[in-house]
């Protein structure tokens, strides 16, 4: 700690959170500047967990990536095999059946689900309370379960493939989705009166954090951070991709933008994934689960692709510059939490220490994600 006096009415001094602390949920660093309990200054520090994910892209075949899309965000994984999976299928031209992209769509949901309960957990945690990470968790193992009968994994999943899914669903998988949104239905009441109505957690969230729309937009914020600051912006309804655009979903949006705002908005998505699990499995057509001409190898023409779609945290966009040979020539990933974090420093100047975790939890951060 050094304590710097820059003039006799101000003596601040500098505290490292991180990159140790349970706070940051992960290897992430702020180097704060504090003026007593208030901050001054707010700096983050990424590098401490950087792996080439995109060099790394560039020296594996188009198909051997795909396990590292699993390995960024690696609560919400299947968003990230979808996002790559559709940018290389548009590149190489490759049509997939429709029962496959119904199959991604309740995965991937499913998956966003497990993401947010997982938040939410750790979340209230951050702020206290014990006790609704350990209901969460409990729901959060129900998904994990499923996801695992037809993926063979339950963290960082590789589960799609270019021209549709490794293996087809079975009836207790549907059935088994079916009975966990029953379930989890009957439960978000409790959720609800046990955290949302908590005067604890109201006292921490409204009012604090505040972040405007010309401050997400600024910064490029998407997601439940973008939707808790009054924009209605959500890649599965305005830039439509794979069968989306069949179902009948809202996209819950909060005026306020403080961290109530984005604890509701999630807390919402969490509702209308369950209905997009619900219709897409009522419309499952039969069929097959691959292209029946997908190439062995992938050698997509020369040009330069981009492709994104609607992850638990915001807008995961992939670039991909093919040169025509079996790997890409260049790899660029658009990280929505990486977004989202740049706009703390802003945010966080003047707010006192213990809001600044709270609103630090209300982004969702994933530091891997970001640091990748």
């Amino acid at each position: 700690m050094s304590i710097t006096t820059h003039d006799h009415a101000l003596e601040t001094f500098e505290l490292n959170l991180g990159p140790q602390h349970p706070a940051t949920h992960g290897v992430l660093r702020v180097i704060l500047t504090m003026d007593g309990e208030y901050i001054v200054k707010a700096e983050p520090v990424l590098g401490y967990i950087h792996r080439m994910h995109e060099k790394m892209g560039e020296n594996r075949t188009w198909a051997q990536f795909m396990p590292n899309t699993g390995r960024l965000d690696y609560l919400a994984a299947l968003s990230y095999n979808h996002g790559y999976a559709l940018t290389v299928e548009r590149a190489a031209g490759i049509e997939v059946p429709e029962r496959a992209e119904y199959i991604r769509v309740i995965t991937v949901e499913l998956n966003r689900i497990a993401s947010h309960l997982l938040w939410f957990g750790a979340f209230v945690l951050d702020l206290g309370g014990f006790t609704p990470l350990l209901y969460a968790f409990d729901d959060r193992e129900h998904i994990l379960d499923l996801l695992e009968s037809v993926t063979g994994a339950r963290l960082t999943f590789c589960y799609f493939r270019f021209g549709g899914v490794y293996n087809d669903v079975d009836e207790s998988f549907l059935t088994g989705s079916l009975a966990f949104i029953k379930r989890l239905r009957e439960r978000m009441p409790m959720y609800h009166n046990l955290v949302t109505k908590n005067i604890i957690l109201m006292k921490r969230l409204n009012d604090i954090g505040f972040i405007s729309k010309e401050m997400a937009r600024k910064y490029g914020a998407t997601g439940p951070v973008l939707r808790g600051s009054g924009v209605n912006f959500d890649v599965r309804k305005h830039e439509p991709y794979s069968v989306y655009p069949e179902l009948n979903f809202d996209i819950p949006v909060y005026d306020k933008g403080d961290s109530m705002a984005r604890y509701m908005v999630r807390m919402d998505e969490m509702e209308q994934s369950m209905r997009i699990v619900e219709q897409a499995i009522g419309k499952l057509p039969d069929g097959p689960v691959m292209a029946e001409k997908a190439p062995k190898v992938i050698k997509p023409p020369k040009g330069d692709y981009y492709g994104n779609v609607e992850a638990a945290r915001g807008s995961f966009g992939i670039r991909v510059i093919s040169d025509g040979s079996t790997t890409p020539y260049r790899l660029k990933l658009r990280s929505p939490t990486f977004s989202n974090l740049s706009l703390y420093g802003e945010a966080a100047q003047g707010m006192i220490l213990a809001d600044a975790l709270a609103f630090m939890g209300s982004l969702d951060l994933v530091i891997p994600e970001i640091d990748r």
